[in-house]
């Protein structure tokens, strides 16, 4: 049963592209895909792309074209939550649009043809994505490059958009709407809502965590391209390689 491992950028997914075993590069979709071993269990990793329309192109390809058996999405997500710092881990609860308005046909942020404003990701494979942050981020396992500060594994709802929000007001507008709707938001970024969306289409199960790498602020184009390269590709080989041997 092989595990997709899914990334925005290719910076997010090089060191786990170098731990590859028998890796083979195979193409499909205008896509590179590199399948191989982790830990001695079959993987397939794939770049999504930048946007929710690249991002459930891939995740289709990877359930319809190669089969996988899950996906988990790895990468990073400005902060929005009270208390979500930069270098703190999310583990996705669920998914929201933020950018998804019907209305008035449909209530703001339901996604319509589904009833529902969130996609849920997998209950287990959510669970062993937090034991391995949370393993990641204490100990021997703990990157000199966060040595600043006690960094933390949160668990709850991602909003997902096809805009990168790095403004203040704009983050501020963002998490105070959708927390007056009762969906207390702790991260934003630009994929995983439809893989989620995709994943419940095809019954396959999908998490996804992510690093913080900014407050989603204005002092996000300064922080992200730094941190991206130093701390979050590392994480991302961490935390993996830890889920796969767990799985």
């Amino acid at each position: 049963m092989t595990t997709a491992i899914l990334s925005a950028l290719p910076e997010e997914q090089a060191s786990l592209i170098a731990r590859l075993e028998r890796a083979q590069r195979l193409t499909h979709a205008g896509r590179s895909f590199w399948k191989g071993e982790l830990c001695a269990r079959p993987v397939l990793l794939a770049l999504s792309g930048i946007g929710k329309v690249a991002a459930a192109t891939t995740a289709t390809a990877l359930i319809e074209h190669f089969g996988v058996a899950r996906i988990v999405f790895t990468g990073v997500a400005g902060g929005l939550g009270e208390g979500v710092g930069v270098g703190d881990v999310v583990v996705a609860e669920s998914f929201l649009q933020h950018d998804m308005d019907a209305s008035p046909l449909f209530p703001r942020w339901e996604v319509p043809g589904y009833a529902r404003t969130r996609f849920d990701c997998d209950a287990r494979l959510s669970a062993l994505l937090q034991d391995a942050a949370r393993h990641c981020l204490s100990g021997a396992d703990r990157l000199p490059e966060l040595e600043d500060g006690v960094h933390r594994v949160h668990q709850g709802l991602v909003a997902s958009g096809d805009r990168f929000v790095s403004g203040a007001q704009e983050a501020l507008r963002l998490r105070e709407s959708l927390g007056a709707a009762g969906h207390a938001v702790l991260a934003v970024e630009m994929e995983g809502a439809a893989v989620a969306q995709v994943c419940l289409d095809y019954s396959v199960p999908f998490a996804a965590i992510r690093t913080i790498s900014d407050r989603a602020d204005d002092t996000a184009h300064v922080d992200f391209p730094v941190f991206i390269q130093t701390v979050a590709s590392r994480y991302a080989e961490h935390m993996v390689l830890a889920l796969m041997r767990a799985l």
